[in-house]
């Protein structure tokens, strides 16, 4: 049993022993950095793409303050019970189909259950895979980039 205690004290002094080398090995080595293209090298030697005095930056502000910022609607830095509950408001309004103020559950059912009856093609009142994927949420399309575009390498 010993033998096990002692196994594990050497492999683990091994690892130690690893991570230390390996990591003063990492620290010491300096980043290489890959040539630039030829067109590029080519037009910063003209100085034809002349680049901006600093790179670009993000916003300042946090998630949390662009959240706030949208519940603040009179701008006064701070976010009343109304403020808070105007979006609630406009998606209950939503639901509320006879506007008696009230949810049944056929107002709060009505999206999903017109969901399954679109995708139920053959009005079976079940989804075979096929029409059950079309259920599937809707994903946001990935953000454009606004950079500018590149410079034409066939300048001929």
């Amino acid at each position: 049993m010993t033998w096990r205690y002692l196994a594990g004290a050497v492999a683990a002094l091994l690892l130690v022993g690893a991570g230390i080398f390996l990591f003063r090995g990492s620290a010491e080595t300096k980043p290489r950095l890959a040539a630039p293209p030829p067109a590029q090298a080519a037009a910063a030697a003209d100085g034809e793409a002349a680049l901006p005095a600093e790179a670009p930056r993000a916003s300042d502000r946090t998630r949390e303050q662009k959240r706030f910022d949208r519940y603040d609607k009179d701008r006064n830095d701070q976010v009343a019970r109304e403020e808070y509950l105007a979006s609630r408001r406009k998606a209950f309004a939503k639901l509320d189909v006879n506007g008696d103020g009230r949810l049944d559950f056929g107002e709060w059912a009505k999206r999903t259950t017109d969901k399954f009856a679109e995708a139920d093609k053959d009005k079976s009142g079940t989804l075979t895979r096929a029409e059950f994927a079309t259920t599937a949420p809707k994903r946001r399309a990935a953000a454009k980039c606004a950079c500018p575009p590149a410079a034409d390498k066939d300048e001929d």
